[in-house]
């Protein structure tokens, strides 16, 4: 097994892209085969994931960020667009004659630890395979030293090799299924709410896990995710999907410290936090679900005349230090700078002239 030189978190912030995606659009059809009406999942998404680094992409069911994930692992073709992966441009090349070799660049990890694995094998068979198919170990020795490698790896004893998936747990079996994608040495791994189905007891060691191979390996992972939570516990950078299109991203402690569109300070809403005054609205939850199925439109402004229902929104820089931006109309750089600087002299106890009035 090779060990990866493995980037610093500066080095990280200045890597070049190992994903490009740009216009990236999939429309699915409406009622069959022949049908002439479609739903657009994406739209013109162009999103860069550095070598080395959690991407974090978060959006709630139906925003299309799994979608994302199935056109990078090939499972959907899109509609438009171009995706380059580790150099190469993905869409230009023959998809029988490519599979193998990109399968060892890019592996997916599924949501589901119950159905990703067939239960009438091992363990040992679901490793060993890759091991084999791709062509990273010879004979049996090197082989099980790679096998006793991989299960220590995502820790998990050796002695479960032998085990069958109805005798593991589902963190377990998520592990195993790490393991697996690992199995190639693949520089990317496409991890589809990989903690979703888990306990909460269980889900912060499969995060603590994502974050030691990316430290130890240098590895890529595209963490696809609906929890602002998690994403904030182990992502580098965060991406916020809404309605097939990015609205805003930036290095994840920043975007959720400074949440700048609509949308972003919705999910945030819904994240327990003791200290917060304001809690999660379910109503405003439901109508933007709505708005967002029937009008064309931004249904986080309901004006016909904004320049919301005019044209699209452009990127606005919110810090460029943290590579962090924004898409909306509504957003003022003005104001953020004037709460930045409020939330200064709050924290520095310079904003206390009332107090020292009353006091008097």
């Amino acid at each position: 097994m090779t060990t990866e030189t493995v980037p610093s978190p500066v080095a990280r912030a200045q890597a070049s892209p190992v994903i490009s995606l740009r216009g990236l659009t999939k429309d699915f059809p409406l009622g069959g085969l022949f049908a002439r009406r479609s739903v657009r999942a994406l739209d013109g998404v162009a999103l860069d994931v550095r070598r080395g680094e959690i991407m974090a992409l978060v959006g709630e069911s139906g925003s299309g960020k799994s979608t994302i994930v199935r056109c990078l692992a090939r499972l959907e073709k899109p509609t438009a667009g171009s995706m380059v992966v580790d150099g190469e441009d993905v869409l230009k090349t023959q998809p029988r004659h490519a599979t193998r070799a990109y399968r060892g660049t890019v592996q997916m990890v599924f949501q589901d630890p119950f159905g990703s694995l067939n239960p009438v094998h091992p363990v040992s068979h679901f490793l060993e395979r890759a091991l084999r198919l791709h062509g990273v170990t010879r004979g049996q020795e090197e082989t099980r030293a790679a096998l006793d490698e991989l299960m220590t790896t995502v820790g998990l004893s050796p002695e479960l090799l032998s085990s069958y998936p109805h005798e593991l747990s589902g963190g377990q079996r998520q592990r195993v299924a790490i393991a697996r994608a690992l199995a190639v040495e693949p520089k990317v791994v496409l991890a589809d709410e990989p903690t979703s189905m888990l306990d909460v007891s269980v889900r912060v060691g499969i995060l603590n896990l994502m974050r030691r191979l990316r430290d130890q390996r240098g590895l890529t992972i595209l963490f696809i995710t609906h929890d602002l939570a998690s994403a904030r516990y182990v992502a580098d950078r965060t991406t916020v999907m809404f309605a097939g299109e990015l609205v805003e991203s930036g290095e994840s402690l920043d975007l959720m410290a400074r949440p700048s569109h609509p949308y972003t300070r919705l999910l945030l809403s819904a994240v327990p936090e003791p200290n917060r005054s304001t809690g999660y609205d379910p109503v405003e939850r439901a109508r933007l679900r709505s708005a967002v199925l029937e009008s064309s439109t931004c249904p986080f402004d309901g004006d016909p005349d904004s320049p919301c229902s005019e044209t699209e929104p452009v990127r606005h820089v919110v810090d460029a230090v943290t590579d962090h931006w924004v898409r909306c109309h509504r957003y003022r750089p003005s104001l953020e700078v004037a709460r930045r600087a409020l939330a200064t002299d709050i924290a520095r106890g310079t904003d206390a002239p009332d107090q020292d009035r009353g006091s008097r």
